[in-house]
């Protein structure tokens, strides 16, 4: 029987699987994550006064904050709206991958088990 915390998050996990972004968005993303210090950078993305703890709501944060993104990066160009920002996407991404890696490597079973 598996917990309400185990589903949230796997349910969030495999939201992101879903997700289909540009290539080149992805990419750069992956390659941004080696730069990624969590205790300065998710404060910053997230605009929070403290770093949140891992955990599902963090992930359902970005996932909500990157959609929000999406949206504005996809909408047709004749809206009036705020503007997309690469930059501000990227990181977002960044984020979104980094915090999806440390909580499936707290989920997924060694291999040797």
């Amino acid at each position: 029987m598996s917990s309400p915390h185990a589903d949230s998050l796997l349910n969030a996990l495999a939201e992101l699987t879903a997700l289909t972004r540009p290539r080149l968005m992805l990419r750069t993303a992956r390659y941004g994550t080696v730069d990624y210090q969590r205790e300065t950078d998710l404060r910053r993305i997230l605009r929070l006064p403290a770093t949140p703890a891992p955990g599902a709501a963090t992930l359902r944060l970005l996932i909500d904050l990157e959609s929000q993104h999406e949206a504005m990066r996809t909408r047709p160009p004749q809206e009036i709206g705020n503007p997309w920002r690469a930059t501000r996407h990227i990181e977002v991404l960044i984020a979104l991958i980094a915090e999806a890696r440390l909580l499936a490597e707290g989920v997924t079973p060694p291999a040797w088990a």
